[in-house]
């Protein structure tokens, strides 16, 4: 019998796996240690060329390699996206029943899509697994059981394929991946799986009624898989032999069930019925033979059926005289479906499978962490802000009132100790010296930022300009993305950078106006404590007294204060400082649901943890209420009780000044550090979303150079068609020229202007990523849009985040709530393999 039929591999080539996805890692995973992917990636690129050498090899050892590549896309399919926007890996793959030259026709596509490499995978593990069935020694038990399951497995593989290859390649596929061609093959598989299992009836001498079912199922099986094959759309695809084969075997196990029930018809001694069907069984043969021609499978059997035939009829008409029965009148062969398309697996395939990249959390997870993290620092910072602003607020009343300053100058005569104190606190960092220099340090900062972010729109522009042009110029034969749809998002994304440092400039400019309104109190403190005693006026002196009552009322009031804001740094570390682990809560859900109801596990322990933590902020404003309550009345009392003059109050007046001034260079201090740690910060993320269009662009630019080269050929093969007949008044025995024929001239190989571009992945949504992508968080400490922090239009914040740090309104301008990217830009700086790369 003729071997059975092996689907052919699609063919692929090298691709550069290493560059696109350490710039994914390194912009994504940014706390992940170089460490903890590089080996891993090396490992994977091996992984893929050792599939592609090893995909010739009829094994099992073969087949083993290309279950671990296809495992580990799974694997990495929620951690590193394979796709245009994100990154970006071309993967070209051949129709496997392509009769063309390699490189002919349409027949090979390529798209950057992990879920297309997938495709193609499943499709080549299906056809190896055919082809090791094909080779086995079919004339041993072993040998047709392994064909049997690998048949099997192929079929359900290729029916699964069947289901979805259309969403998984989201453009026509080759003829090889369209849903009709894997149906076929899918019959076609589970026909030779239950030929396998009735060879191994058949020679194990199974009882005659099994064995007739066994083929006749066989041959109905064959007959579904050569409709599927003879479709108008797939009757060309296939390889010349195979729709013969198909149609001989139908016929032929047919022929052979009705074979086998006539040994069953003659074991009850029903000799007409066996003649019948022996006249069957030979005419089906006798079909088969036509059918299949040089494939004829069947010359053993049908010389057996004949003879059988011959012995039988001289038996009836010698000794039996049965009567010989209309086959239609005669009970139907049953079936016997043993074979069946084997169930995908929901596991992985290889049996010691395990992820190169199992230190990379998913990006669900990821994506949950980061949300996680921005639900956490906002309600820190809106905490803190809380208790800040209340403080603010305390301080400005008090520096109104002189307190505690005044009750240090009952004499009018020192400088009260509290000054000293501030101005040596003030020194000690440095002076107004200091302030100068975080201030001069700013614009420079912020100038190396804005030219990042120049560089990288233009580009972006660039790129797309360069792609419109060339699609303007060839029309519908300029194939590719549009750089528009690709580029997009990230223009939003750039804008959203351009707003931030906008509304950072803006900060600088409020900073720098609280620095002039405060300056010459600033300036004083800077001083030693014999310039400000100098430059204070001298009061008149106090009718007041340290034994009075309500000195000491004001001087309890005061250290009430104190204790307030001690208590209030305590409460402010604890929510800095709060520990979660959310890593575990969110793996559970993700392996028990197949989804993280992020918002829900966040708030629970949110909650848990900082409740208790907001009832003291409460506590602590509400203990401040009552402190301020008192402190008013009592130094209305106090003042009263001062002496007053002229000079006194001058004296007075300039002790309110370095009170506010040097809460104010504590302020200003902790903006300006903020403001610098911000710029810092930001610089790298920039200078990543830089890299990042660079390296698409590159990527981009490789695609367009390809595609060019893709048109060229095709303008410089199209036929120029018959020169032009000469004119009527030409004499035709003249030896004169023909005119040349008119032929198309070449496309131009435009580079065009754009040679970057920006990666594609969209900006996300609040506090979320984008499909399954996370954003990098943004440098903490300082940020524009926070509206906590200050009653009064502030600079910087004390503590800020990418989220929250600036105050709710600004002169003239009201500031959004939003988020900042938390997820970063594939790109990919890989070269697309070269034609000559294809094995």
């Amino acid at each position: 019998m003729a071997t059975f039929l092996a689907v052919p591999l699609k063919q692929t080539q090298e691709v550069e796996l290493t560059k696109p996805l350490r710039s994914f890692i390194q912009n994504t995973f940014t706390q992940v240690e170089p460490d903890d992917y590089n080996h891993a990636i090396n490992e994977f690129s091996k992984l893929r060329n050792l599939m592609i050498a090893k995909s010739v090899d009829k094994h099992e050892s073969a087949l083993e390699v290309l279950y671990r590549y296809y495992d580990q896309l799974c694997a990495i399919e929620n951690k590193l996206p394979i796709a245009e926007n994100q990154i970006r890996v071309n993967f070209k793959w051949r129709n496997a029943f392509d009769k063309e030259s390699l490189f002919g026709g349409k027949q090979i596509l390529g798209i950057a899509s992990g879920a297309y490499e997938k495709v193609c995978m499943l499709f080549n593990i299906a056809a190896l697994q055919s082809q090791i069935a094909e080779v086995q020694n079919h004339d041993s038990d072993e040998g047709l059981k392994t064909s049997a399951k690998y048949f099997q497995n192929a079929s359900g593989i290729y029916g699964h394929l069947k289901d979805i290859v259309l969403s998984h390649v989201q453009q026509e596929p080759t003829p090889d991946l369209s849903p009709d061609t894997l149906n076929a093959l899918s019959a076609l598989m589970v026909a030779q799986a239950q030929e396998a299992i009735y060879r191994k009836a058949a020679a194990d001498r199974m009882k005659e009624a099994m064995v007739a079912k066994i083929a006749y199922q066989c041959s109905d099986l064959y007959s579904d898989a050569m409709k599927l094959m003879q479709l108008a759309s797939l009757k060309e695809l296939w390889p010349k032999d195979w729709i013969p084969l198909v149609a001989c075997k139908q016929a032929g196990f047919h022929g052979m069930a009705e074979f086998y029930q006539s040994c069953v018809a003659q074991q009850s001694k029903s000799y007409g019925e066996q003649i019948a069907r022996l006249q069957k069984a030979n005419e089906l043969l006798t079909a088969a033979q036509s059918r299949g021609g040089a494939a004829f499978a069947f010359k053993t059997e049908q010389g057996r059926v004949q003879r059988e035939l011959q012995a039988a009829k001289k038996d009836n008409d010698f000794i039996y005289h049965d009567k010989i029965p209309d086959l239609k009148s005669l009970p139907t062969i049953g079936k016997a479906a043993i074979a069946k398309p084997a169930p995908f697996p929901s596991k992985p395939m290889s049996e010691n499978f395990t992820d190169l990249f199992e230190k990379l959390v998913p990006i669900p997870v990821y994506e949950a962490l980061t949300a996680f993290e921005n639900r956490k620092t906002q309600i820190m910072n809106t905490e803190i802000g809380r208790l800040r602003e209340q403080t603010q607020l305390m301080n400005s009343i008090l520096a109104s009132l002189n307190l505690p300053a005044a009750l240090e100058d009952l004499s009018g005569k020192k400088v009260p100790q509290s000054v000293i104190e501030k101005a040596q606190q003030i020194k000690d960092i440095g002076g107004i010296q200091y302030l100068d220099k975080l201030m001069n340090e700013l614009p420079e900062l912020l100038q190396r930022n804005r030219e990042i972010l120049n560089e990288s729109i233009r580009m972006l522009e660039e790129e797309e300009a360069s792609d419109k042009q060339l699609r303007e110029q060839f029309k519908e034969r300029w194939t590719r993305t549009p750089s528009d749809k690709l580029t997009q998002p990230m223009r939003d994304e750039s804008m959203k950078y351009k707003q931030i440092l906008d509304t950072a400039i803006n900060a600088d400019r409020i900073v720098q106006e609280k620095y002039q309104k405060h300056k010459q109190a600033i300036e004083l403190l800077s001083k030693s404590p014999a310039e400000i005693d100098k430059a204070l006026p001298s009061g008149g002196g106090a009718q007041a007294s340290e034994s009075t009552g309500v000195v000491k009322k004001l001087r309890k009031l005061m250290d009430d204060v104190e204790t307030i804001k001690a208590e209030r740094e305590v409460i402010e570390n604890e929510l800095k400082e709060a520990k979660f682990d959310m890593t575990s809560k969110f793996f559970s859900a993700l392996a028990s649901d197949g989804a993280i109801n992020e918002e829900m596990l966040s708030m629970g322990e949110l909650d848990r943890i900082y409740g208790p933590l907001r009832e003291q902020v409460n506590e602590s404003l509400r203990k401040q209420d009552s402190v301020m309550a008192q402190v008013q009345p009592a130094n209305l009392e106090f003042c009263q009780a001062k002496a007053s003059d002229q000079s006194g109050a001058q004296r007075e007046a300039m002790l309110k000044d370095l009170a506010a001034g040097f809460d104010m260079y504590m302020e200003l201090k902790s903006n300006l550090e903020e403001g610098t740690k911000f710029y810092n910060d930001l610089t790298p993320l920039l200078v990543r979303l830089q890299n990042k269009i660079s390296d698409f662009c590159f990527a981009r630019k490789t695609e367009k150079d390809e595609l060019m080269s893709d048109l060229q050929k095709s303008i410089a093969s199209q036929p120029t068609g018959p020169a032009p007949p000469p004119p009527s008044y030409q004499n035709p025995s003249a030896n004169h020229p023909s005119a040349p024929p008119s032929s198309q001239p070449p496309a131009q190989n435009y580079a065009g202007p754009g040679q970057q571009s920006w990666g594609n992945a969209p900006y996300p949504q609040a506090g979320g990523g984008y499909q399954g992508m996370p954003m990098p968080a943004m440098p903490s400490g300082f940020n524009p849009y926070n509206p906590y922090t200050y009653s009064q239009p502030q600079g910087y914040p004390m503590q800020g985040h990418p989220q929250q740090g600036y105050p709710q309104q600004y002169p003239g301008q009201g500031y959004p709530q939003q988020q900042y990217p938390q997820q970063g830009y594939p790109g990919g700086n890989q070269q697309y393999p070269q034609q000559n790369q294809w094995r």
